[in-house]
C-alpha cells in the first residue's frame, strides 16, 4: 500500500485533517496557497503556519511523493522530460512541452501499462501499479515550479503519459479535481485533456461526470483487424462500440472528441487507411490529430514521411473531417512514453 501524501488530499480531506489537530479553518487556505500557488515542496517552506503545525504535519503525512532522478531537454529547448522515483522505488516519466503560447505537461497515471500497444515503449513492459492522485498531481506541480523559475506558467495538462488513465479512473479524476479546484491549483477545466485508448466503461463514467475537460481517444486505425494489432484492447472494445460510446458522449455533453492517429510508415498511413478513418468518423463532432510515430529504438516501426502524412490529412479534409498535423516533439530525447524509464532501467544510473 502506498502511503498517502498531502497532495492526495482534497480540500474536504485537508479540512478534516487540520480539524484533528484543532487548527482553525483558515489554515487550510494557507496551506493550499503555499502548495498550489507558491509551489513549495517542503513543510519548512510554509512560513505562514506555525512551526508546531509544520512539525505535526511532517510527522503525520509526507508532502512530496516524487524525487526527480533524471531529466533530458531537447536541443530546441521545446521539450523537457523528467524521470521521477516514487516512494516504493518505482519510476515514472512526465514531459513538459513548449508550444507558441501553451506550456503543456503530459502526466503519467500508472507505473507501466496493461494495454500493450505495439508501438509504445511503456506497452512493452507490464503494469506494476496504479499511481495515487497525489503522485499524479506532483508531476504537474514539479513542472509548474520549473516554469515559475523562468517567469512562465503551466497552461495545459494532458493525461497522455505512461499508463491508461481510465484504467486508474478514481485517482485520475481525483487528481483532475485537485488541480482544477479554485482553492487548489485552479487550472480551468477546459485546459485539461484526458486521453484513453478506448476504455468504454471509462468513457461512459467520464460522460456522466459532466465536467468541461476534453476527451481524446487514441484511434490509430479505422479498421478492426489492423487496430487489433496496434491496440490489442480493441478486441475487447471494437471500433463500432467505441464510436457508439463517443457519439453518446458528444450528444450528452455537446463537446467534441479528439481522435489521435500515430502514423506508422507502411502500416496505417495509406490513402485507404485515411478513407477508413474518415468513414468511421463521418458525422461526429470531432477533430483528428495526426502525429508522426515517436520511434522506439528496440522497434522496427518508424514514423511516416511528411508526404504520406500530408496525403493522409488531405484525404480527411476532403471527407469533411477537421484535422491537424502535430509536430513530432522530443524525438531526439526519446520523449515517447516509457523510453527514459527503460533507458534508466538498463543503465541503473541516477542523474540529476
Amino acid at each position: 500500500m502506498n502511503k498517502e501524501t498531502l497532495l492526495d488530499l482534497s480540500s474536504a480531506q485537508l479540512t478534516s485533517l487540520l480539524a484533528d489537530f484543532s487548527e482553525p479553518r483558515y489554515r487550510v487556505r494557507q496551506i493550499q496557497r503555499a502548495i498550489y500557488h507558491d509551489l513549495v515542496s517542503d513543510y519548512e517552506a510554509i512560513s505562514t503556519i506555525p512551526k508546531k503545525l509544520r512539525a505535526s504535519l511532517a510527522h503525520s503525512i509526507p508532502l512530496q511523493p516524487l524525487q526527480p532522478v533524471d531529466s533530458m531537454i531537447s536541443p530546441d529547448k521545446r521539450t523537457r522530460k523528467t524521470l521521477f522515483r516514487l516512494p516504493d522505488g518505482e519510476t515514472i516519466e512526465a514531459v513538459l512541452l513548449f508550444y507558441d503560447e501553451r506550456r503543456t505537461v503530459c502526466l503519467s497515471t500508472q507505473v507501466g501499462c496493461a494495454v500493450g500497444c505495439s508501438f509504445c515503449a511503456t506497452g512493452t513492459g507490464l503494469l506494476t501499479r496504479d499511481l495515487t492522485a497525489g503522485e499524479i498531481v506532483a508531476q504537474a506541480l514539479h513542472f509548474a515550479s520549473k516554469l515559475r523559475e523562468q517567469e512562465e506558467r503551466l497552461t495545459n495538462i494532458v493525461y497522455m503519459g505512461m499508463g491508461e488513465p481510465f484504467l486508474n479512473y478514481e485517482a485520475t479524476m481525483k487528481s483532475f479535481r485537485i488541480l482544477n479546484d479554485p482553492d487548489g491549483f485552479a487550472l480551468g477545466a477546459r485546459n485539461f485533456t484526458l486521453s484513453t485508448v478506448g476504455i468504454i466503461p471509462g468513457i461512459e463514467r467520464f460522460t456522466r461526470e459532466g465536467v468541461q475537460a476534453n476527451l481524446a481517444v487514441s484511434l490509430h486505425s479505422g479498421d478492426n483487424v489492423l487496430r487489433n494489432r496496434l491496440v490489442p484492447i480493441n478486441r475487447r472494445y471494437p471500433l463500432e462500440e467505441l464510436i457508439r460510446t463517443c457519439r453518446a458522449y458528444i450528444e450528452q455533453t455537446h463537446r467534441r472528441v479528439t481522435f489521435e492517429v500515430a502514423l506508422i510508415d507502411g502500416m496505417n498511413d495509406s490513402p485507404e487507411d485515411a478513407r477508413k478513418v474518415a468513414a468511421l468518423l463521418s458525422g461526429l463532432l470531432c477533430h483528428v490529430n495526426l502525429i508522426p510515430l515517436n520511434p522506439v529504438p528496440s522497434s522496427p516501426l518508424r514514423p511516416s514521411s511528411r508526404e504520406r502524412i500530408a496525403a493522409f490529412a488531405r484525404a480527411l479534409e476532403e471527407a469533411g473531417i477537421p484535422v491537424t498535423v502535430r509536430l513530432g516533439r522530443g524525438v531526439e530525447i526519446r520523449a515517447g512514453c516509457g523510453q527514459l524509464r527503460a533507458r534508466n532501467a538498463r543503465s541503473g544510473v541516477d542523474r540529476q
